[in-house]
């Protein structure tokens, strides 16, 4: 017969187990303590009592009018008799300063010796005590009977022990059944509360829990993506590395709310929002970070799951690319033009006139020579001298000209390390293209560019690229919103994808150098400035040292 292993007891039958004995040992030590406690407080209240009628009694006129007879007896037995029907006690004793009985419940005690202690009556103190007498052990009082200042007498009342056992037995009687009702409330509620854990852990025990949160930790941190879950209320309730990389997190995150965490308000928003969100590209201080978010539910709200990509490269060389597709349409549309000059020529020695083949081709040579000559007069440094000649024929093809500013001089070797041709082209590329937008459709579409280096009053040097355009200029109140990732003034797509991604890039570029990006308007169109800081070796001296170009609400060149 094989031998069968018993399966361990669930998680949630273990706390059922733990639950019931633990329920059943306070319900049962309370109760013993409740009757213990009883039995105390019902042996006090049975001394004050007794200690209040004999109080009473000594008190009574008719008590110490009856010691001055010859016969105390023959007026306090009755009247004895009376007051301990009366008042619930089981005797009171009057006696005379010795201790010898004037009465008593048994009529054949009288004229016996008081069983107790009454030297601190007889001294004129009251007080009370348990001691066994003709009665059986009792709680008793004994108060003394003055006169003038004279113990003339003694009262004792008292009340038998087995009397207050009986009462308290009465009560634990009514206390255990209490207890058995709590128990058993007790017990079915702790069965209620186990059910629903057993549903939550799925009937797993304590090992197999313990295994399932190793496996998940390990899952976690190994994941290279951002993982970030929000609680019902919007509070971090776990988030990994990766996640806390990407959002510039603490290690203490855990149970903050997420308007808390300092991110983006575009980013607040998509991680509040209580509908999921799919592939939705949100810009951090220094990252480009492509999110989704999926609310959990269980026929309530229980959080929501967020994943975070970063495509900060990627993004960059998505911007390289729409650069080189824009290079190659201009190269193109040059081909074309090329190939219309080159007939013109032909057509022109064909029809025997080579002198004027020779002007026209010559013409055509120094145009595109003085384009070129502009361009490095002006920048020497080969990536933006470079960016200039390609944006130049881009604006062209849209009917916008680009005029580079020959004021200043930003020589080959002067950019810093720190800042990669990647990150330049980004800002300068973005903010070109922005200008060549605005500039389509005015009067007088032309943008103007400078880049140059500069010292600021304070001493540190910066590398200041300003782009200015003639289109409609920007609303003061609208500024900040132009940095804003999804913005866009363009009514083709107002706000839509793919739209207004430029601006927010240059800004991120700009502060991730520890730069400055300001855009200001006039009458003649808006100017955007980027100040990135450079190294104070890297300004040049003597003739060739930069100088400031116009004020920076003008254009330049």
């Amino acid at each position: 017969m094989p031998l069968t292993v018993p399966r361990p007891r669930s998680l949630a039958g273990q706390l059922f187990a733990v639950q019931a004995v633990l329920l059943a040992v306070v319900v049962a030590g309370y109760a013993l303590f409740a009757h213990l406690h009883d039995q105390g407080q019902a042996e006090a209240a049975a001394g004050r009592q007794a200690r209040a009628v004999a109080s009473a009694v000594a008190d009574s006129p008719s008590v110490l009018e009856a010691i001055r007879t010859d016969d105390p007896t023959a007026r306090l037995q009755p009247y004895a008799l009376r007051v301990t029907r009366d008042t619930g006690v089981d005797f009171v004793t009057v006696m005379d300063p010795d201790g010898i009985r004037w009465t008593h419940p048994d009529p054949g005690q009288i004229g016996r010796p008081f069983r107790g202690h009454t030297a601190p009556a007889r001294d004129g103190r009251a007080f009370t005590e348990t001691y066994t007498g003709t009665l059986g052990p009792s709680v008793r009082a004994v108060v003394p009977v003055e006169d003038d200042g004279r113990v003339v007498g003694l009262v004792s009342a008292g009340i038998r022990v087995e009397e207050i056992s009986r009462l308290a037995r009465a009560e634990l009687t009514t206390l255990l059944r209490v207890a058995g009702a709590a128990l058993l409330l007790g017990a079915v509620g702790t069965h209620v509360v186990n059910s629903r854990l057993r549903r939550h852990t799925h009937g797993m025990n304590a090992d197999q829990l313990s295994r399932m949160h190793d496996y998940h930790q390990a899952a976690l941190h190994a994941v290279r993506e951002g993982l970030l879950m929000l609680d019902g209320r919007y509070r971090v309730a776990l988030v990994n590395d990766g996640g806390r990389e990407l959002l510039g997190l603490h290690a203490d995150t855990v149970g903050t709310p997420v308007a808390e965490l300092g991110l983006p308000a575009p980013l607040t928003d998509a991680l509040l929002s209580p509908e999921p969100r799919t592939d939705e590209v949100h810009l951090t201080a220094d990252r480009v970070l492509v999110v989704n978010t999926s609310p959990v539910s269980g026929g309530e709200r229980r959080g929501t799951v967020v994943t975070l990509r970063d495509v900060t490269e990627l993004q960059s060389l998505m911007g390289e690319l729409d650069s080189e597709r824009g290079f190659v349409q201009a190269l193109r549309s040059q081909a074309h033009e090329a190939a219309n000059r080159l007939h013109t020529v032909v057509s022109l020695i064909e029809l025997g006139r080579p002198r004027e083949a020779v002007e026209f081709a010559t013409a055509e040579l120094e145009l595109a020579q003085a384009l070129t000559d502009q361009v490095v007069a002006a920048v020497g440094e080969p990536v933006l001298a470079a960016l200039l000649l390609g944006k130049t024929a881009q604006a062209n093809e849209h009917g916008v000209e680009l005029v580079v500013s020959p004021r200043g001089r930003l020589d080959d070797g002067l950019l810093p390390r720190t800042l990669p041709p990647r990150d330049l082209v980004t800002v300068l590329g973005n903010l070109i293209d922005n200008a060549v937008d605005a500039a389509r459709g005015a009067p007088d579409p032309r943008v103007t560019v400078a880049a140059y280096t500069d010292t600021t009053p304070n001493g540190p040097a910066e590398l200041v690229l300003r782009v200015s355009d003639t289109g409609p200029g920007v609303d003061p109140a609208r500024t900040e919103l132009l940095f804003r990732r999804g913005f866009s003034t363009k009514p083709s797509a107002p706000g839509g994808r793919g739209r207004g991604l430029g601006l927010a890039l240059v800004r991120q570029a700009v502060r991730r150098h520890g730069g400055s990006l300001t855009v200001t308007s006039s009458d003649d169109g808006a100017h955007f400035e980027a100040r990135l800081p450079l190294p104070a070796a890297e300004i040049p001296d003597g003739p060739d040292a930069p100088r400031d170009l116009d004020a920076p609400g003008g254009s330049a060149g």
